[in-house]
Parts: C-alpha cells; structure tokens; sequence
C-alpha cells in the first residue's frame, strides 16, 4: 500500500488514499518517488481538456530511487536514481521512424493500462503513463532515464517535463541564436526554463510576459532583461523594446487564445512562433490570409520540447553542474501529496513558478 493522488472523475476533487501498487512485472520497474513537479498538463487532465482513462493517479514529472526491477531488466538495479519519463518513444511509428521520437503515435498507449487498485479493488490508471503523484510508481523500463551524475535527486524531477519542454522549445523548435530577441509569454514552470534557455542560447534581449506583476522578480532572475504586464496592448509593448520591429522569436507557454494571438502580433516580420502551452478545442486562433502573406512568420506547434530525452538529458545534464541551468530557481513552493489542489488553484491563479510535491 502506498499513498497517491486519485483522480476519481474528470473534474472531480484529488483524493488522497492509500493504494495496492503491484510488483513489477517482466519489463517494468518500482521507483520510490524523491519528488514530483506539479504541471499544467496535471490540471488539463483534472478539468478535462486532455483526455485520459480515469480513475487515475495524476503526476508525470518525477525522479526517484528504484526498489525493485522485473523480469528481463537488466540496465537497471535497486538503489539507481532514475528521472520518469513519461512519453517513451516505441521506435516503430512513422514519427518515430523519422527520428521524431516527441510525437510517438504509441507514447501514450500505457495510460489505458491498469496501473493499481483502490483498497476497494477499483482498477486505477497511470495519468500520463508514470504516476508520479505517489510515493512509489511502477512503470515500464522505457519510461525511466538514469539519473545523470551530479543532479541532486530532488530536483530533478524538474527534469522530467518543464526542463526538457522549455529547453526543448527555445534549442530544437524556435531555435534561438545569439543575438536574437525573443519573448516567453507565460512564467511558469515550462516559462522560466524557456527564459533560462533563451539566456543559454545567447539571446540579447529576453522579454517575460505574465498577466502577475508579482512574476518579475522570478523572471529576471532566470535572465529576462525586460518584463511585461500582459494586456491587450502587450505586443505594442513588446515591439516599443524592440525598435518596432518585435521579436526574433515567442514562446507561447500558456495555452490561450488571446496569448497565442499577441506571441504571433510581437513577432518581427519573419520571425518565429512557437506554442508550448496546451489549450482547448474552444481556444480558437484566428489570422486573416493577407497579414498570413505580409508577415512571412513561422508559426509552429512543440510537443514536449521536440525533445529526445535520453539525448537531452545528459545535455542538460551539463548546463547544470556549470552553472548555467539552475533548477532549484523553477521551484516557489515545496509542498506533500495534500497541497496539489492548493497547487492547481495557485497554477489557475496565476501565481507562483513549479510548486515541487517533496516526499
């Protein structure tokens, strides 16, 4: 019996109970949780707007200790620290054989699977293939990465989505390069990672966007140079910091309609759009076909960073132990299983960075 974060219904309240977790079966592994950050995709799964198998256990951005490995495991040992990793790629689809391993058509075929019971015997799901939202998980081989050396357990859960999905945006789908202006519309979790990313790669302007005044402080010191209030006039702003020209490069983070819309308005002609966040079938964009023509701009969806992570990893890995990526800064609140509700209505609110379950 471990304790977890139930999902009973979309939409109903978390429960936090006690379960009967399995042994690990041929091909799978038992990881006592270090920590589990709390995403945005948690709550598109509360409320809905992504769809899986429910009841479920919520939480897909862990790391932890494995305690035991099944049949046929042999990478792998009790006592290995592992970062989850929620989207394995199967290495057959056609995306897969394109080396496109972040739109695996098979990535998320384990969420129908059944994970455990209730003390009931009620089968329960894995939200996003891993469960993390739990003291202990078991999931298949391919969803755990070896810790890389150096990486404080804790922290990198962090690893496990927001770093590879923030990272990922800014180095494989927007592909900054020095000098360039970019702007991150949204200052969570992914954002601040985008915002450090965008520091990494060398960028010499870095614009923060958040509708929280209260977010600036957290934004510079990921490395934003400037800061803006969101509005109806914030792509006017962003272009009045740029020489009227807008950004080389947005990142959306947020998921809407109307921060969609003003990542593409501060854009320069030319330039590159890139959404990260997740919104729903009724977030409608809408762009007319001449300003399509004039602006010449790329606009692109990004799935998970467009990231491989077990290449990503160990790169991240590196900006880590030099200094560069500071995971620790993603994180404005430490709280147990019991503060996730309190957690998603802070990420509602607006307020806060990655609110990190510590167990």
């Amino acid at each position: 019996m471990v304790r977890a974060a139930v999902l009973p219904a979309v939409g109903a309240p978390l429960e936090i109970t006690e379960i009967h977790l399995p042994d690990p079966g041929p091909g799978q592994v038992r990881v006592r949780l270090a920590a589990a950050g709390v995403c945005h995709s948690d709550l598109s799964l509360f409320d809905g707007t992504m769809r899986v198998p429910v009841p479920a256990v919520l939480g897909h951005e862990g790391a932890g200790t494995v305690v035991a490995v099944g049949e046929g495991v042999a990478h792998l040992a009790p006592g290995d620290g592992v970062v989850l990793n929620w989207a394995p790629s199967c290495g057959g689809c056609h995306a897969c054989s394109l080396g496109e391993v972040w739109l695996c058509a098979n990535a998320l075929n384990g969420a129908a699977e059944v994970h455990a019971r209730t003390a009931d015997g009620t089968d329960l799901h894995p939200g996003l293939n891993v469960a993390a939202f739990a003291q202990e998980t078991v999931v298949p081989a391919s969803c755990v990465l070896p810790l890389p050396e150096g990486i404080p357990l804790t922290d990198a859960a962090l690893l496990g989505c927001a770093v590879l999905t923030g990272y990922g945006a800014v180095h494989h789908s927007a592909r900054v390069r020095p000098g360039e202006t970019v702007a991150v519309h949204g200052v969570g979790g992914v954002g601040l990672a985008a915002i450090q990313a965008a520091r990494i790669a060398g960028a010499a302007k870095i614009v923060a966007v958040d509708v929280s005044p209260q977010k600036e402080e957290l934004a510079r010191a990921a490395g934003a140079t400037d800061y803006v209030v969101a509005s109806d006039t914030t792509a006017r702003a962003i272009r009045g910091l740029t020489g009227k020209q807008g950004v080389d490069v947005a990142v959306e983070c947020v998921g809407r309609a109307s921060t969609i819309r003003a990542a593409w308005d501060c854009t320069r002609r030319g330039g590159r759009t890139t959404v990260v966040g997740i919104g729903g079938k009724d977030q409608q964009v809408t762009f007319n076909a001449l300003e399509i023509f004039h602006w010449g701009r790329t606009l692109s969806g990004c799935v998970y960073g467009n990231s491989n992570p077990a290449q990503d990893l160990p790169v991240l890995a590196e900006h880590v132990r030099a200094g560069r990526l500071d995971l620790g800064a993603l994180v404005t609140e430490r709280i147990a299983l019991e503060g996730i509700p309190a957690a998603f209505a802070n990420m509602l609110a607006g307020k806060g960075g990655r609110a990190l379950v510590v167990f």
